[in-house]
């Protein structure tokens, strides 16, 4: 069964390069070169390659994490289809909608309406106070006063900020102002969500705390979501699908409970390290067909994750069954296999 939301962005054969006239090196052959063949190409140009060959789709409602080490292209990758960098090379498409195609004025337009952003730099303008802080992009967008202050309220009190409307910059924590910072990006109603290393500059449990905020969040409003980090930890916890980087290449794409159990290879494995697979994988990741044995088992939700899972089985409990939104059981876990994926050794990836 394919139950797989239909794409809201996708990118295809997505390349940033960075020297003089990046165009010119991507003319002629370039088009009809292998992979390998691009990349020495390139190199041999003496440009930088930053982004090479980045394809991925993202679909409608989910949150695509790009994860990688400093210099791996995550942020570049990020900036390229927004367009806030030009890209060298490739396609990215919104809806339809060919983004790289779009005129200056088009894209303006698009930003204004179906964009959001929010990254490190919290940007808050430090003369305005927070309601006129998440207002400002409303009145680029020209909305009445009284309009976008109304829209506004309304994102401060989804922030958890109700009763700091009036606070100025200066006068807020660093994750209130990242509030702010989101509550500005969400007021305009944005179709696509870009967040690049949003929490990275806030201490370990305040960002924590946002993270949590994020997914509430997300439960509301259900937008679709590029979000960039370096933490492998944070992109386990928020991701649909997580997208691994490495010198402007994909290494791996796939769901947290794929990149654990199955890593592509050495440099992903090193990422995953000593992640704590109970706190990761969920129920539907590791079941079993359901098992039928005429007594009655123990449920859990198949999102759940495996530590709420393991509580469940006791002395007397040796079946727990996985069961759907609507209460039908969709499979069966037990306490051999639970331990099996919690503790088996991952196997060799040939390089």
């Amino acid at each position: 069964m394919n139950d797989q939301p239909e794409a809201k962005l996708s990118v295809r054969d997505l390349w940033k390069i960075f020297g003089p006239d990046p165009k010119g090196v991507v003319s002629g052959e370039f088009p009809r070169m292998t992979h390998e063949q691009r990349l020495a190409h390139v190199r041999a140009s003496q440009h930088h390659v930053a982004a090479a060959g980045v394809s991925f789709d993202v679909p409608t409602g989910h949150i695509f994490v790009i994860m990688g080490l400093s210099g791996s292209g995550k942020s570049t990758v990020l900036r390229s289809i927004s367009r806030l960098v030009e890209p060298t090379f490739g396609s990215v498409t919104l809806e339809g909608t060919d983004l790289l195609g779009a005129s200056q004025s088009e894209l303006i337009e698009i930003r204004r309406h179906k964009m959001g952003m929010v990254f490190q730099d919290f940007g808050l303008l430090p003369h305005l106070d927070v309601i006129q802080n998440v207002a400002f992009p409303l009145k680029a967008q020209r909305r009445p006063r009284e309009e976008r202050r109304e829209r506004a309220r309304q994102m401060i009190e989804l922030v958890g900020l109700k009763g700091r409307e009036h606070a100025y910059p200066h006068e807020l924590s660093g994750g209130q102002k990242q509030r702010v910072g989101i509550a500005r990006s969400l007021a305009v109603e944005p179709e696509l969500w870009f967040l690049d290393e949003p929490f990275s500059a806030l201490d370990p449990l305040i960002r924590s705390q946002m993270q949590d905020e994020f997914l509430r969040l997300q439960t509301q409003l259900n937008k679709t979501i590029v979000f960039v980090t370096h933490d492998f930890l944070e992109a386990l916890k928020l991701a649909d699908e997580i997208c691994i980087m490495k010198d402007g290449e994909i290494v791996q794409i796939g769901t947290p409970a794929e990149i654990v159990l199955r890593p592509a290879n050495d440099y992903v494995r090193r990422f995953i390290g000593d992640v704590p697979l109970a706190n990761v994988l969920r129920a539907e990741d590791v079941m079993s067909p359901a098992w039928d044995d005429g007594k009655p088992h123990p449920t859990v939700a198949r999102q759940a994750i495996l530590d709420e899972a393991i509580k469940l089985f006791d002395e007397t409990t040796e079946t727990v069954d996985v069961v759907d939104a609507e209460g039908a059981v969709i499979g069966s876990l037990h306490p051999l296999e639970v331990i099996r994926s919690l503790y088996h050794d991952q196997p060799e990836t040939a390089a």
